[in-house]
C-alpha cells in the first residue's frame, strides 16, 4: 500500500482523548477518511461499526479508511471450482478455530504474496489485534497438514458481519480451504457478511462483489443489530467439508 493524501481534501486527525470518527460517507473514493490516533480496542471496535478499518505502512502514521466501492463475500456464495471441490474432498487437512491466533496473524505478516514487498502487519497491529482476540472479538482459522499450520486467516466478528483482514497460504489451496471452513460456520450461525475492504481479482472469481460505500454501509448497519450469534472464543467450533453444500 502506497501512502495516499489528497490534495482536494481535508483529511482530519483523530483525537486520543476521542473514539469519535468523521462520517465515512464523506471518504473520497480510495477511502482515506482519517489518520492519527491509536489502536486501542474501543477505537478498533468504533472503527469497524463504522464501516472504517486501519490500514498503514509502517512509516506512516495511522490511516483510516473506508474505501467506495467495498468487496464483500456473502458466506453462503463463495464459489467453489470443480478441481477445488476435489481437493476438499481429500481431507487430508484440518480445520481448527481461534486454537493459534498469533501464529495466524504473525504467518499473514511473514508469508510474502505474490508481487507484495513488505508487509503492513506491523508489530503494533500484530499486538492490537492480539487484544481483541483475548477478548473475543477476533478471530482465526487455521488449516493444518501432517500438523502443520499451511494456510489460514484472521478477522473481527460482530453482530452478523465477520471483517475479513488478512488470509495466508504456505501449500496450494490453504488460505481458500479456511475461507471455504469460515463462510459454512458463518452461514450456519446466521452471519450476513463478509467484509473482504478492498477488491482483489481472486476474491472475485471466489464470489465476493462490490457494493457502493453507501449500500455497503446500510448492510453493515443491518448486520451489526444481529443478536443471539456466537460470542468469545471460537475453539469449540468445528466444520467438516460437506460436498452436498
Amino acid at each position: 500500500m502506497e501512502s495516499i493524501f489528497d490534495n482536494d481534501r481535508f483529511i482530519p486527525p483523530l483525537s486520543r482523548f476521542s473514539y469519535a470518527f468523521p462520517d465515512p460517507k464523506e471518504a473520497a473514493r480510495e477511502g482515506l477518511l482519517a489518520y492519527g490516533g491509536d489502536l486501542e480496542p474501543n477505537r478498533l471496535l468504533s472503527a469497524y461499526r463504522r464501516g472504517i478499518f486501519p490500514w498503514y505502512n509502517a512509516d506512516d502514521p495511522i490511516l483510516w479508511w473506508s474505501p467506495d466501492p467495498r468487496l464483500v463475500l456473502f458466506p453462503e456464495e463463495l464459489k467453489l471450482s470443480r478441481s477445488f471441490r476435489r481437493v476438499l474432498r481429500n481431507r487430508d487437512y484440518r480445520v481448527d478455530f481461534d486454537r493459534d491466533f498469533e501464529a495466524v496473524i504473525r504467518a499473514c505478516a511473514d508469508v510474502p504474496r505474490p508481487g507484495q514487498q513488505g508487509t503492513w502487519l506491523t508489530d503494533e497491529m500484530i499486538e492490537a489485534y492480539g487484544r481483541l482476540h483475548e477478548m473475543g472479538w477476533a478471530h482465526s482459522v487455521e488449516v493444518r497438514m501432517e500438523g502443520a499450520l499451511v494456510g489460514g486467516l484472521y478477522g473481527v466478528a460482530m453482530g452478523g458481519a465477520f471483517f475479513g483482514e488478512s488470509m495466508f497460504t504456505t501449500r496450494s489451496d490453504g488460505s481458500k480451504i479456511a475461507l471455504k471452513a469460515l463462510s459454512d460456520v458463518l452461514t450456519e450461525s446466521g452471519y450476513d457478511l463478509i467484509d473482504c475492504q478492498v477488491t482483489t481479482p481472486h476474491l472475485l472469481r471466489w464470489g465476493a462483489v462490490e457494493l457502493p460505500r453507501e449500500r455497503f454501509l446500510e448492510v453493515l448497519e443491518r448486520a451489526l443489530e444481529k443478536t443471539g450469534l456466537p460470542i468469545g472464543r471460537w475453539s469449540n467450533l468445528r466444520w467438516e467439508y460437506d460436498d452436498g453444500r
